[in-house]
């Protein structure tokens, strides 16, 4: 078991609790991240989600209304087993209503169906795979900024049109890339393409030359990375090095966030095309946003994972403040669908009856050194998509709650 440390970032008044608190158990909103704290999402999500979570709590401003919140925080070390331990030990012992971000699909399928049984909420974001609202869906699930099928659609689709039409996939082998892998030969073929092969590489991958040279021996004109964060970046780095690119092969980051772009530097990944639901740049809201999360997270701006556990969390107290309670997951996530999203960093959204969150997403390009004015300027916006298009059309995931 991971130490858990806790977080009060409201206090409930001396004198009682208002009415609108009266039916919180324990007097308290308690608000679990479990995340990456010390491996490969670490920067993506880890100590940045629980900055997301700590503002979102701030700007809810329910210490105000006399009711208290806390977040906990704990690193499930991309092991389902682990994080099944601290968020049984969460709902059981230490009274948390909800669990929010679990970058790593193995952990977060586990945390959904765990939160369905103890009738608790989860907001899935740093998590990918799209059976969180396909097969695997939930009553008790919202998922939150991007999924599998989102990034497929967009850079997969894009790319391929752009006659870029045969694929060969570098994949996790677990949860998340299967899913991806899935996904993004899915849309490969919907666009004419054809994939011609993948290879599954372990997590936390240090070597990829064995699965780079499979790559580069498919002939296939796009080497996608159906992976994430340091795998991504280790993946992006040697195919460099082995000069991928300049035999005239393309390579593709199919979850590729800002951190990761400012991990490899705009050297090494200038020209990559990638699908983003959040960018710090967009306007004025997004970076008032980044100007208090980024001294909290070592300078660090926030991604998509970062935004949709804030805007997550603001959605979920709203729900709780309106039901005058925090006991039962289900209703809460069934009010949480029947009102408009509406926040800072995303604007104004809907949840889907299978629990996808859905907003519009931007294709974007990194800039080249010369075109960045500065630091974080990494993005050329290159489309938008609706939402109805960007995520996948609600009668095709299989969600069981779908009629």
């Amino acid at each position: 078991m991971t130490p858990l440390v806790r977080a009060t970032l409201a206090a409930a008044l001396s004198v009682g609790l208002a009415p609108a608190a009266a039916q919180i158990t324990g007097n308290t909103i308690r608000i679990g991240v479990l995340t990456d704290m010390s491996s490969l999402y670490a920067d993506g999500t880890g100590m940045g989600s629980v900055a997301a979570a700590q503002l979102a709590v701030e700007d809810a401003a329910l210490a105000r209304r006399g009711i208290k919140v806390e977040v906990l925080f704990a690193d499930h070390q991309n092991r389902p087993d682990v994080g099944l331990t601290i968020a049984r030990r969460w709902y059981d012992t230490d009274g948390v209503d909800v669990i929010v971000d679990v970058p790593n699909s193995s952990v977060a399928l586990a945390v959904s169906q765990l939160s369905r049984d103890k009738n608790k909420v989860f907001l899935a974001s740093g998590a990918g795979s799209s059976d969180l609202t396909g097969k695997a869906c939930s009553p008790n699930t919202v998922h939150w900024a991007y999924d599998t099928w989102m990034l497929a659609n967009g850079t997969a689709r894009f790319v391929t049109r752009a006659g870029w039409d045969t694929w060969f996939f570098v994949t996790a082998d677990y949860a998340f890339g299967h899913a991806l892998e899935r996904d993004a030969s899915a849309a490969v073929a919907r666009a004419g393409g054809k994939s011609l092969g993948a290879v599954r590489a372990p997590l936390n991958t240090a070597d990829f030359s064995s699965f780079l040279l499979q790559a580069r021996a498919s002939k296939a004109k796009v080497i996608g990375f159906a992976n994430a964060g340091g795998d991504a970046i280790t993946a992006m780095k040697q195919a460099t090095e082995f000069g991928i690119v300049k035999d005239g092969q393309r390579v593709a980051g199919l979850l590729m966030g800002i951190t990761d772009v400012h991990a490899l530097g705009l050297a090494a990944a200038q020209g990559l095309t990638l699908t983003e639901a959040f960018y710090w740049n967009t306007n004025d809201a997004t970076r008032e946003f980044t100007r208090r999360f980024a001294p909290r997270h070592r300078g660090f701006h926030p991604n998509a994972i970062h935004a949709g556990v804030y805007a997550a969390i603001l959605h979920y107290l709203k729900a709780v403040e309106a039901l005058k309670g925090d006991a039962d997951g289900a209703a809460i996530v069934a009010r949480m669908k029947a009102v408009p999203t509406d926040d800072p960093l995303f604007g104004k959204g809907t949840i889907r009856a299978d629990g996808r969150k859905i907003h519009p997403i931007q294709l974007v390009e990194v800039k080249t050194p010369a075109e960045s004015k500065g630091a974080w300027d990494y993005y050329k916006v290159v489309a938008t998509i609706p939402a109805e298009e960007a995520f996948r059309p609600l009668a095709e995931g299989g969600c069981p709650l779908v009629n």
